[in-house]
């Protein structure tokens, strides 16, 4: 079975970035990002890619976007949606959708985990991440991040598995 996992980033107002980029600095979920999706495919809608400077080491890149045109500015994989983008992961495989907020969005109903890292802060945004049914999604794993001299903010990571 394909494993795929939301991993986002959301305020308590479930704000997720604003003009294509976050609006918090976290180093300890950089690398926590890092770290599960290392090795994998990552799954984004097509601003999500262009907020990278340049692609991200050790993952394929699968891009989502309506434009039959687009040419992304570094080498990934181009898909027209969501589905096409899951049919390029295989059984036993496991990919992460890393957003933003439409891809997300779309994703809750297919996803099958998802790690989010609740930002304990609000902010103005112009994305946000969905709610989280807690009929169709269940709290596996919870860890607290106080704030700290290098974070701003604390923050939990939530682990989610689909009901």
């Amino acid at each position: 079975m394909k494993r795929l996992i939301i991993i986002a980033a959301a305020a308590e107002n479930n704000a997720l970035g604003k003009d294509n980029d976050l609006v918090w600095h976290l180093p300890d979920d950089f690398k926590r990002f890092k770290a599960l999706t290392t090795g994998h495919k990552i799954i984004m809608g097509r601003k999500t890619l262009e907020s990278f400077p340049k692609a991200l080491p050790n993952r394929e890149h699968i891009a989502i976007t309506r434009d039959t045109n687009y040419t992304p500015k570094f080498p990934c994989t181009v898909v027209h949606s969501l589905e096409q983008a899951i049919d390029l992961v295989d059984d036993n495989e496991t990919a992460f959708i890393i957003g933003g907020g439409e891809i997300y969005k779309q994703s809750m109903a297919v996803a099958t985990d998802m790690e989010l890292t609740r930002v304990h802060d609000t902010f103005e945004a112009d994305t946000f991440f969905p709610e989280i049914d807690a009929n169709q999604w269940r709290l596996v794993k919870e860890e607290h991040h106080p704030k700290d001299d290098r974070h701003q903010y604390a923050f939990t990571y939530l682990t989610y598995t689909k009901l």
